[in-house]
Order: structure tokens, then C-alpha cells, then sequence
């Protein structure tokens, strides 16, 4: 009998080219050249190899390559990977970068929005060095930057239409031409709306119109706006609103300093805390209103800042002043009633007529010395007092209740009493003084 060998021939999937081939259907079928890199007679097994070839063809296209690379040289390439920062190109036998920056002017997310794997390119060599031989390459330096002539073609004023592309808490990106984008800040997105953040008006993929505002080419930025494209209506406030006017608004905010009050949709008034009262003493405005109240006030001024106005109103305004008739109601020497509010160490401040106050010293209130008024009188409590002075300029109204209790006293002695005995002011304070004098010993 005559014996046959049949030799087995294998090419590991690792050979078969220079990167990893995950599909070897495509490859059935084809003829390639390949080498043999080992052979084992006794068991009649064959290695081959595509790549070893593919290597040394690689580095003689490699060394072509080389020789002829240049900056600025254009030069034609195949898509060889994507990743996130940019696109490898084969350029024959070596590798350059084109960098997502350097793919096109416009905004570019991802390298797949542009290019695909084995896609034929034409690209400009940017930097190579023949060390490391690192290779960057560029794209949208075949064309013209569009920021070249963008002065000339967008002046302040010009109305243009854009697609937005992003959307940040301080404004949003208009993309007026691929390469060109422009920011519509917040605060240039609505006269009279506060726009917490601009998707309260925008949505990306929007086409909107804007108005420029400023171009600077060499900074690549232009600044735009939406409101522009309607009328100002802070122009005509002062016609609208002259001093004097009367207006209703609701109070949108309470500070230290005043409360805010809106009289029209994004418009509001200032009441200066100074203004709220021509006689009581307002520590704070909420002592007197809340957010939501609705009120009545005058417009006392409107000034501008920029382009918003200050607008100051005025409560108190609404009514006369009293000042102009206490110092004709008050003369000094009346006697009055007075409301005991509140007592200190120094005196008491005593209401004459709803929010006109006045102070008794402690110094007024008898003849004896006084060590403690909280000892001497209560709030809530209501006696007479004589009204000793009235300082207009200060708006400040002194009492004395010793006053009052010698006028009294006068009065009783010239007969002028009538009807029948009453306590008297003197009577009160009398016993109050013996209350606390201290008795003497027997």
C-alpha cells in the first residue's frame, strides 16, 4: 500500500492584518499574498502570515511619506479611527491627528457628524515633526474663516436669523452661519420678563431673530438681542408716569431699605422706607406690609440707570402732611391726652392723635425725682400731659406730665373745676409718688 500526507496550513487571525480583523467572511474567497514564517516537516504544519508583508509594505509607504510631508502641504488620507477628541488619518504608512477643533469653524459635538471610518479625505498638514513623527491635521483650514469678514457683514443694528445651538444659565448661542455664533445674554432676552434662565424662553434647535449689538472679530464674539426686536417700553415711562401720578401695584419684594412694588408687568417702584409714613418710626417696612399687598402710591421720580429705570414712589405722600397743621393744633402749653406706647429708661413715648408721638422725659414727669418710669407709668395707660415743645425741622413733640398737673392745679385754685369731684392728674401722681416713697418710721 502506498501512504499519503496531507500538510495543514494555517493564518492565526492575528496575522492577517495590521489591526484585528473581528470578521473573517469578507476575506473568503480572496487571493493575498502571504509569508511563511514557520513549517514543521514531522507534522506537516504550515504558519502564514498577511501581516508581516502588510508591515514591510507599511514602513517603505511610510518612508515615501516622510520624505515628502510638509506644513501647510494638502494631502489626501483615508478615515482610519474616530474617537471622541478627533479623527486618525492614514496618510500612507503614517498616521496624522485632525483634532474635532480643526474639522470644521461651526460646532462640532462628535467626529461621526462629520466623518466615518474609510471615508477618503482631503486635509492640510498643520504641524509635523519628524522626531516624534506626530502629524496635525486641519480641515476647515481649506476654507476661509468666516470671522475674516464677519465686521464688514454684521454690524451693530443688523437683524439676523440663527439656529440655537446651547443653551447656558447666562445666555444662549446663536449660530448665525456655520463658524459664526453669537450670545443673546439673559438679560438682553426680555424688557420687562425676569428670565431666571434662558430655556424659560428657548429650546435648542429653535430658529430665532436677533439684533447685533457688538461684533469683536478678534475675540471671535458677537453680542446680541431678542428685545431689541420690539419697542423699548421704558422710553415713554416718564410721559406715562410724570411726578405726581398715582398708581396701584402689588408688593413684589420687602428689603431692608423699602418695599418693591410692581406697577406693570416687569416694571417696578421703589417705597423708600423714609416714605412710608410722615409720622411713625418704621424700623422695618414689614412692620407695615407683606409681599402680595396691593397699594396706592405717587410717583415722586423716574430716573435711568442704563437702560432700566429707578422708579421712586411715595406712600406717605398720598396724604397731607400733618406737620404742616401740628405746630398750629399743638401749641405749646396745651394740655393734652395722650396714650401711653412705651417706657424707657429715659422717658416715655406717648401718642397725641393716630401716628403723631411725642416724648415725655423722665424729667417731666413730676416735681420728685422719678428713678423708674415703668414704675411710675403703664403702656396702654391714657393721662394728660402739657405739650412743652415742637421742633417742625425734627418733627419732635415734648410733653411734661408735671405740666399738666400743675396747670391743673392752677385751674382748681381759680375755681374753674365744675360738677362734682373727680380724680385729678395731680391726684394720680400724688399717689403714685407715695407709693414709692418710702414711709418714715414713728
Amino acid at each position: 500500500s502506498k501512504s499519503t500526507r496531507r500538510d495543514s496550513t494555517m493564518l492565526p487571525r492575528f496575522l492577517v492584518d495590521l489591526r484585528p480583523v473581528r470578521n473573517l467572511d469578507g476575506l473568503i474567497g480572496k487571493t493575498h499574498k502571504f509569508k511563511v514564517i514557520k513549517f514543521n516537516k514531522k507534522r506537516g504544519n504550515i504558519v502564514l502570515s498577511r501581516r508581516v508583508l502588510l508591515e514591510k509594505e507599511r514602513a517603505e509607504l511610510k518612508e515615501q511619506t516622510m520624505d515628502k510631508l510638509k506644513e501647510g502641504q494638502i494631502v489626501e488620507g483615508i478615515v482610519k479611527n474616530l474617537t471622541e477628541y478627533g479623527a486618525f488619518i492614514d496618510l500612507g504608512g503614517i498616521d496624522g491627528l485632525l483634532h474635532i477643533t480643526d474639522m470644521s469653524w461651526g460646532r462640532v459635538t462628535h467626529p461621526s457628524e462629520i466623518f466615518q471610518v474609510g471615508d477618503h479625505v482631503r486635509v492640510k498638514v498643520l504641524k509635523f515633526n519628524t522626531e516624534t513623527e506626530r502629524v496635525s491635521l486641519g480641515l476647515k483650514q481649506m476654507m476661509e474663516d468666516p470671522w475674516t469678514h464677519a465686521q464688514e457683514k454684521y454690524p451693530p443694528g443688523t437683524v439676523v436669523r440663527g439656529k440655537v445651538v446651547s443653551l447656558k444659565d447666562y445666555g444662549a448661542f446663536i449660530e448665525i452661519e456655520q463658524g459664526i455664533e453669537g450670545l443673546i445674554h439673559i438679560s438682553e432676552m426680555s424688557w420687562t420678563r425676569r428670565v431666571k434662565h434662558p430655556s424659560k424662553m428657548l429650546a435648542i434647535g429653535d430658529v430665532v431673530e436677533a439684533v447685533v449689538l457688538d461684533i469683536d472679530p478678534r475675540q471671535n464674539r458677537i453680542s446680541l438681542g431678542i428685545k431689541q426686536l420690539e419697542p423699548n417700553p421704558f422710553a415713554s415711562l416718564k410721559e406715562k408716569y410724570p411726578p405726581g401720578t398715582v398708581v396701584k401695584g402689588v408688593v413684589r419684594n420687602i428689603a431692608d431699605f423699602g418695599i418693591f412694588v410692581e406697577i406693570e408687568e416687569g416694571i417696578d417702584g421703589l417705597v423708600h422706607v423714609s416714605d412710608l409714613s410722615w409720622t411713625q418710626r418704621v424700623k422695618h417696612p414689614s412692620e407695615l406690609y407683606q409681599k402680595g399687598d396691593e397699594v396706592e402710591a405717587v410717583v415722586l421720580n423716574i430716573e435711568f440707570d442704563g437702560e432700566k429705570p429707578k422708579v421712586s414712589l411715595g406712600i406717605k405722600q398720598m396724604v397731607p402732611d400733618p406737620w404742616d397743621r401740628i405746630p398750629y393744633d399743638y401749641p405749646v402749653g396745651k394740655i393734652v391726652d395722650c396714650k401711653v406706647l412705651k417706657v424707657l429708661d429715659f422717658g416715655a413715648f406717648v401718642e397725641i392723635e393716630k401716628g403723631v408721638e411725642g416724648l415725655i422725659h423722665v424729667s417731666e414727669f413730676s416735681e420728685e425725682r422719678v428713678e423708674d418710669p415703668k414704675q411710675f407709668v403703664k403702656p396702654g395707660q391714657t393721662l394728660k400731659a402739657e405739650i412743652i415743645s415742637v421742633d417742625s425741622a425734627e418733627r419732635k413733640i415734648g410733653l411734661s406730665f408735671r405740666g399738666a398737673v400743675r396747670a391743673e392745679e392752677v385751674a382748681d385754685a381759680q375755681g374753674f373745676s365744675a360738677g362734682a369731684p373727680t380724680a385729678t392728674l395731680g391726684d394720680v401722681m400724688r399717689e403714685k409718688l407715695a407709693a414709692l416713697t418710702p414711709k418714715k418710721s414713728e
